[in-house]
């Protein structure tokens, strides 16, 4: 299905989305990103303190247990950083399209401006242009 002149998105489909859904989406990954912060980070300290008192020990689990908080802070980190970059997209998202979809109206009402100047007639489909034809004191007589 295609617009033609005149024709609206909504006429024939147009996806949408409210700014209450982008923003429920945007403070889902706000609250996701501060529950990493408050309870996944908890267990970074430990872990190394830990994987430190093993090393100091002669325990080779010490460096496993170094790396594998390592990863995961690496790992959380960059949950902590999608889940950061989802919030802040959903709040202008919203505002973003709505301006796209107002200049492209601005654009595509201008062509319908255009394209009726296209379509105004002096007279009947088919039959010359009143305008242009000579006045009638000038035409001759056979």
């Amino acid at each position: 299905m295609g617009g033609g002149p005149g024709t609206t998105p909504s006429a024939y489909g147009e996806l949408k989305v409210s700014q209450a859904e982008l923003a429920k989406i945007g403070e889902h990954a706000s609250g996701l990103f501060d529950r990493l912060s408050d309870k996944a980070r908890v267990s970074i300290p430990s872990s190394r303190k830990a994987a430190g008192d093993l090393t100091q020990q002669g325990f080779a689990l010490g460096s496993g247990l170094q790396h594998v908080a390592k990863r995961w802070e690496e790992q959380l980190n960059s949950l902590r950083d999608a889940c950061a970059h989802i919030s802040n997209h959903m709040r202008v998202t919203k505002k973003l399209h709505q301006d796209d979809e107002d200049y492209i109206r601005r654009q595509l009402s201008r062509i319908d401006v255009l394209d009726a100047g296209f379509d105004e007639r002096g007279g009947k489909p088919g039959e010359k242009n009143p305008v242009y034809l000579p006045p009638p004191s000038e035409k001759k007589d056979d």
